[in-house]
């Protein structure tokens, strides 16, 4: 999953949440309490739930992943679970107490997207900031996309599902945009079977923070690329606030710009090879 293709994808997925989300809600009944806030809590953690979890889903589901794909999923499905239960009443009260119209749907639905782009920066690659700031304005996008398509749209139950597949779409895209628009290192993966897939880095980037590991194992390493000749816990990045630096931890060795290195400071544009798997690492200053 290159960084271009990535935003089409947490879209795609983050759609799927939201249809899937209103057929939960559907088929249980959209009405769950005489209490309207009561009710609007429920059916916004249905669907926070749903869009939550595709969205987690993605990025380990993309880099063959799955121990990633699980965790993040499960993790993001519950935060988004919480965050619908908080939002659409939010939002609700926002329309019905103090009048502030479209405009509140879409704060109430930006901290939707928030706290859903929070669970992505917790067990994703990047800040959490930037998840949360991409999931704010996604939310709040989507919010005012929703109300727009189930007020046009002369059938209301019609409108409601195009206006959650936006919602869940908006979201999806912008944690992802932002990610990446607001990326400082990544590794690309120019040869072997996740040619065209790039890793953000950020989140291990600085001074003390934890080590990334890369290896065909996922449940020893972070970065995980399947070539039989990687080993399970191949070799370590470390950042330094501005770069990483690579140590070797394979038998195998590892390579930059085709000399073996023990350990390296990595610069931008350097090429590393790992077995018969080929990557570049890029960083912007």
């Amino acid at each position: 999953m290159n960084r271009r293709m990535r935003s089409y994808y947490y879209a795609l997925l983050g759609a799927m949440g939201g249809l899937i989300g209103w057929q939960v809600s559907d088929q249980i009944g959209l009405s769950f309490s005489s209490n309207l806030y009561l009710s609007e809590a429920i059916v916004g953690a249905l669907v926070g739930l749903c869009v939550g979890l595709f969205i987690g889903l993605t990025e380990g589901a993309l880099t063959r992943n799955p121990v990633q794909a699980v965790r993040s999923g499960v993790f993001s499905g519950v935060l988004g679970l919480g965050a619908g239960a908080i939002g659409l009443p939010l939002s609700e009260f926002l329309f019905q107490s103090v009048g502030a119209g479209i405009t509140g749907r879409a704060l109430g639905w930006g901290v939707f997207g928030m706290l859903i782009g929070l669970a992505e920066g917790i067990v994703g690659k990047s800040q959490a900031w930037k998840g949360m700031l991409g999931g704010l304005v996604g939310g709040a996008l989507g919010g005012v996309l929703l109300e727009l398509m189930h007020n046009r749209l002369q059938d209301p139950l019609t409108g409601k599902v195009a206006g959650l597949v936006l919602l869940g779409a908006s979201v999806g895209a912008f944690i992802s945009l932002i990610v990446v628009l607001l990326s400082r290192a990544w590794l690309e993966v120019t040869s072997g079977k996740l040619k065209g897939t790039e890793f953000i880095l950020d989140k291990f980037m600085r001074v003390g923070g934890p080590s990334v590991a890369i290896g065909s194992s996922p449940l020893k390493s972070e970065i995980v690329l399947p070539d039989p000749d990687i080993a399970p816990q191949h070799a370590m990045l470390n950042g330094n606030g501005m770069s990483f630096s690579l140590q070797d931890r394979s038998l195998s060795g590892t390579f930059v710009n085709n000399k073996k290195i023990e350990r390296i400071q990595l610069t931008n544009g350097q090429k590393i090879r790992m077995g018969n798997t080929d990557l570049v690492y890029h960083e912007k200053r």
